[in-house]
């Protein structure tokens, strides 16, 4: 993915604005993505990352660690981060959808399967 954050942010609004329910606003001093007034990513500007949503994360960090990777402070939490400049554009497609099925209503769900 390319790391040009005007380009990424674009890439992510595309891809997660679409989708119902998804509204994005600040989260501390960054940009993150909600539904169902939950988190789903939380980009981090400065370091190039994003925090996504995920219940696979050990799967994801086994197959590339240097890509999905935690640290102390996501331990307890399911989250994981991804750095972006080596992340694919269609692995993190799949994570964003993914996360958003994670956290939507099953109203939701619905509403976008039945597009």
């Amino acid at each position: 993915m390319p790391t040009n954050m005007f380009a990424f942010m674009q890439f992510m609004r595309a891809t997660l604005l679409p989708l119902p329910g998804v509204i994005e606003k600040m989260h501390f001093e960054d940009p993150a993505f909600y539904v169902n007034k939950k988190i789903m990513a939380n980009v981090k500007l400065k370091d190039e990352l994003i925090a996504l949503h995920t219940f696979e994360r050990e799967k994801w960090m086994a197959a590339d660690p240097h890509t999905f990777f935690i640290t102390d402070h996501y331990h307890n939490y399911k989250y994981m981060l991804v750095r972006l400049e080596t992340v694919s554009p269609d692995d993190l497609k799949i994570l964003l959808i993914t996360a958003w099925r994670n956290r939507a209503t099953h109203k939701l769900i619905s509403e976008y399967e039945g597009r």
